[in-house]
């Protein structure tokens, strides 16, 4: 225990408070359980230790990582117990998704221990409801996904700019803050900028997050066998230099050697990991009930470094729009043009894109890189990025 609480000290110290992720605000810190589920590389662990830093009793606290030698010889029951025991209140448990049996533990903690609340962050491929039958009623879950382009500014520019709602983007009221070119940083956001992280071993970092999510967070909580991981990467590699695109599964299994059913279940493990989008005709959401109309990777910056380097800018543009509008709206694609939000249609171009697509549309908007400002049903495609 002391050594746990020694490794907590040493994290806090270095744990900085000057940004906040989008999701700090909105979770329900007083439940007795919650969970903040996302993509590897996003900031989870980051955001809860800023919380416990800012808001927590130092002495009634204490985080630890699932992983953490100390569960060889104990399980998640014996911490809680000894930590209890101490006067201990928050329980916060790190990348909870490997350890093995974890919902059934913490169904027990909660039973047991009713003076205790538990944090807990995991792979967003962690499904509660098919752990214990009954954690789904107790645990509050949160999913995070990466930087927003607000945020990015935020982070990396010290710009700060309001979360504006999509109708207030379609209704032309996004304010410029007086000396602000929204273009001058928007292309190093999409080749860097969704990861809260920014060294010279930058696109390394992005490929370590890449394997690590297929071949440990992917691979031990489905249980996979050392050729399906092969499969796994054989199929991220063809969605990386082909997406987006309608997908065929039976020729993609025949490239990879296994059933049509297969390559949908693979696809659905890279989707719930943070490594594709799929847009579906209608339902929209990670595994939506809807038909798959369209596969991307998930978003910009893993097509900078995963994709071919002379991918389309309109594969970039695209996989822009879907990423940042799916973190606060249902997004589904088109029958007559790209994508369709709450009956909205959107086309999403450069700025000569005409008005063709979207006419037959009873409304329909233009999406246009490569402009500051818009005009009528003319949205500049940054402003896109400020809804989080």
């Amino acid at each position: 225990m002391e050594r746990l609480q020694a490794a907590f000290d040493k994290l806090l110290r270095e744990t900085t408070s000057t940004f906040h992720r989008y999701m700090y605000n909105r979770i329900d810190w007083n439940a007795r359980i919650v969970g903040l589920l996302g993509p590897r590389g996003v900031g989870k662990t980051t955001l809860v230790l800023q919380y416990i830093k800012e808001n927590l009793p130092r002495k009634e606290s204490l985080y630890v990582i699932a992983e953490d030698l100390y569960f060889a010889s104990h399980t998640l029951v014996d911490l809680a117990d000894a930590f209890a025991r101490t006067g201990g209140k928050y329980l916060i448990i790190d990348e909870i998704h490997k350890y093995k049996g974890w919902s059934r533990e913490l169904k027990l903690i909660y039973d047991y221990h009713s003076e205790l609340h538990v944090f807990f962050t995991g792979s967003s491929i962690l499904d509660i409801y098919k752990g214990v039958s009954d954690l789904s009623r107790r645990v509050l879950t949160y999913e995070m996904q990466g930087l927003s382009y607000r945020e990015y500014l935020s982070l990396f520019h010290q710009i700060e700019l309001p979360v504006y709602k999509l109708q207030q983007i379609l209704n032309q009221e996004v304010e410029l803050p007086q000396g602000f070119l929204p273009l001058q940083h928007f292309p190093d956001y999409l080749k860097r900028g969704y990861y809260p992280f920014r060294d010279n071993n930058f696109e390394r970092y992005i490929m370590n997050v890449v394997n690590t999510t297929l071949e440990v967070d992917i691979a031990q909580y489905a249980d996979l066998t050392p050729a399906t991981i092969r499969k796994l990467k054989r199929l991220l590699a063809i969605i990386a230099q082909a997406a987006p695109f309608k997908p065929n599964f039976t020729q993609i299994g025949g490239q990879l050697e296994v059933s049509r059913n297969n390559i949908a279940d693979l696809c659905a493990w890279l989707e719930k990991a943070g490594l594709i989008g799929q847009l579906r005709d209608s339902t929209g959401g990670i595994q939506g009930l809807g038909k798959v109309d369209k596969v991307y990777l998930d978003n910009a910056t893993l097509i900078y470094v995963l994709g071919n380097k002379n991918t389309e800018i309109g594969t970039i543009r695209e996989t822009f729009f879907y990423n940042q509008m799916r973190v606060m709206t249902d997004v589904i694609s088109s029958r007559i043009s790209d994508f369709e939000i709450d009956g909205k249609t959107f086309e999403v171009g450069g700025k000569k894109k005409k008005q063709k697509q979207i006419q037959n549309a009873e409304q329909g908007y233009v999406v246009k890189d490569d402009i500051e400002t818009g005009y009528g049903n003319i949205i500049p495609l940054w402003q896109f990025g400020l809804t989080y």
